[in-house]
């Protein structure tokens, strides 16, 4: 077995240190146009990311003993040298890219994912508010496994990946140099991923390289100034219910729907899926229910994309976004 560090546990030291330099820079140098601190934003952030630690405990032991035995079940092997592992990083890169790309067109892994696009704010608090249900990522990673990388260094590579992402979570770091934008996820990029804009919703969902997504068309850079959190916000403080919020939501939903085939919609399509007779209802009260995207382009921002396919119209319930068609 490997003897790699806790990449995360070692970087605690420098996430207090930057968050506090990053508070202190709004002390100092106020940004009218960025969206900064709230104390109350930030302590759920934060509780977010202690909480997650400890479920993270939890759900480590049914996926150590599933990945255990997968690596005992494949005759390959990965040594762990030091030109093997920026080549199992960059692997552990590209299923990271398709993880994350699924926990936001999958709806029940959304209910996961979307915790961390829960606040208003963008800083380096965000970047700690992280799901309490993290049990739907360890698919993603059994190929890594199935390759011959040992359990203990798949947990190493995502650490480092989670490390590298801290300081992406910033409005204080503008754009880099273009080779630098081009090649890695940057805050540039990152600030798109998390607005709820149309033309910024899904997009640019690397970890560590951007180049996935644009190898795969979802690359989007930024221009217009993002609007952070869902297309409609869950406004709460309660880490309870920011953490669970979504699943409660599912819940409703499948006890309201008519069959199986209704329930497998809602839990397995776009998050903003809705059974076509459900759609219909939604319809007749519309005016009444106006889509924060649609506002924010009646205040002078770029309208919208085109709504979506009939089978894929999007219902804008509490924490879910918009999905555009495919």
């Amino acid at each position: 077995m490997p003897h790699l560090p806790d990449a995360v546990l070692w970087s605690i030291p420098a996430f207090v240190l930057l968050t506090a330099i990053e508070m202190v820079s709004y002390r100092l140098r106020p940004a009218d146009d960025a969206a900064g601190y709230g104390a109350k934003d930030a302590a759920t952030s934060v509780t977010m990311g202690i909480g997650s630690v400890f479920f993270d405990l939890l759900w480590k032991i049914p996926i150590v003993a599933i990945y255990t035995a997968l690596y005992e079940l494949t005759p390959l092997r990965v040594p762990v040298l030091w030109w093997t592992l920026p080549l199992m990083l960059l692997a552990q890169d590209f299923l990271y890219y398709w993880s994350h790309r699924g926990h936001h067109v999958v709806r029940v892994l959304w209910a996961c994912h979307v915790v961390h696009h829960s606040s208003e704010k963008f800083n380096l608090t965000t970047a700690l508010r992280q799901p309490w249900t993290s049990l739907t990522v360890w698919p993603f990673y059994v190929p890594l496994v199935l390759c011959g990388v040992h359990p203990a260094a798949v947990a190493f590579l995502s650490g480092v990946n989670l490390v590298y992402q801290f300081w992406v979570h910033t409005e204080r770091v503008g754009k880099l140099p273009r080779p630098i934008e081009y090649v890695f996820n940057t805050a540039s990029h990152h600030r798109v991923h998390h607005a709820s804009q149309g033309g910024y919703l899904d997009r640019n969902f690397g970890g560590i390289l951007i180049v996935w997504d644009r190898m795969f068309g979802s690359f989007v850079a930024e221009t217009e100034r993002p609007v952070y959190g869902l297309t409609k916000n869950i406004h709460t403080y309660n880490p309870l219910r920011v953490a669970t919020h979504e699943y409660a939501a599912i819940g409703r939903d499948l006890a309201a729907a008519a069959d199986w085939r209704e329930r497998a919609g809602l839990l397995f399509r776009g998050p903003g899926w809705q059974p076509r007779h459900r759609r219909a209802t939604h319809a007749a009260d519309g005016a009444a229910r106006t889509d924060p995207v649609v506002t924010r382009a009646a205040d002078g921002a770029p309208p919208a994309p085109p709504p979506p396919a009939a089978d894929t119209q999007p219902v804008t319930e509490p924490g879910r976004r918009v999905k555009r068609a495919a």
